[in-house]
């Protein structure tokens, strides 16, 4: 599923598309997702501006002038396309360059532009959804998240404080979506290994100290990861079709067996609320 880092990159690659510009025309597809759409979607979003598309946790957050929300959550597999319409230069709606091409049984929804630029959701498993809300009323899929990690609102301090008392491993603490958001597996474990953190070491006795450690890391890995494009791991591509290549530099993630870059010993596995959890026991404690 798709990370922070992935769904800031989608974010990006759908940005100069979207903001600014009317949704002349909403086409759905199916009647649902992994959830049924909203009866009035089309209604409320057809004609509508898209005055924001932002990022909040693992959720695309589009906004319009009639003061509504979409929030999209891309799922398992979900992923966007951008289908400009024929310029001089000869390019052709849809021309893309894809490494793992969709697949149009697959095209769920498309949102045509006032610039006539078709932007397209496809989701061959439809895990994926789409909910459309009021801005003035509170979501509850939004509510109770925690701070943005790349955010000043995530300190070291702020962190230890989160930790506090905690029992459980500071993985799943990380995995919390009330402590910090949008985290996922993938990019935890390369957060604890750049900190020198065993992810087995408890909440409650990581400190000040390690918290120092810890929070700069989230950021350095976060921040590597959006730069690389995400990671291309499994069904996700950016919206342009093209695929992410942070995996190449995964230190532990995935690594089993292999030699730590650090000190040379093997990568271990272990499993932890049912989570693959890849670290170098001689680095991390």
């Amino acid at each position: 599923m798709p990370e922070l880092p992935e769904v800031e990159t989608v974010r990006r690659g759908l940005q100069p598309f979207l903001e600014g510009a009317v949704l002349a025309d909403v086409k759905l597809n199916r009647p649902d997702l992994r959830f049924p759409f909203p009866a009035d979607m089309v209604e409320r979003l057809q004609g509508a501006r898209v005055t924001s598309l932002s990022r909040r946790a693992k959720y695309l957050v589009l906004e319009t002038d009639r003061q509504d929300r979409l929030l999209i959550h891309l799922g398992m597999s979900g992923r966007f396309t951008i289908h400009e319409p024929e310029t001089g230069a000869g390019l052709k709606p849809g021309e893309f360059a894809l490494a793992q091409p969709t697949l149009p049984q697959h095209d769920h929804v498309v949102f045509t532009t006032d610039r006539q630029v078709r932007v397209v959701f496809n989701d061959p498993r439809r895990f994926g959804y789409m909910k459309l809300s009021a801005i003035a009323e509170a979501d509850e899929s939004l509510e109770g998240i925690g701070p943005e990690p790349l955010s000043n609102a995530f300190s070291a301090a702020y962190l230890e404080t989160a930790l506090r008392g905690k029992k459980t491993p500071i993985k799943a603490a990380l995995l919390d979506q009330r402590v910090v958001a949008g985290l996922g597996n993938i990019y935890v474990c390369e957060a604890l290994y750049k900190s020198g953190i065993s992810p087995r070491r408890l909440s409650a006795n990581i400190g000040a100290v390690r918290s120092a450690r810890l929070v700069p890391a989230i950021r350095d890995v976060l921040n590597a990861a959006i730069e690389a494009g995400g990671s291309s791991l499994r069904d996700y591509a950016h919206a342009d079709g093209s695929l992410g290549y942070f995996q190449h530099s995964f230190s532990v993630y995935g690594r089993e067996g292999a030699p730590c870059r650090g000190c040379g010993a093997p990568i271990k596995r272990i499993v932890q609320s049912g989570r693959s959890t890849f670290f170098c026991a001689q680095c991390q404690h």
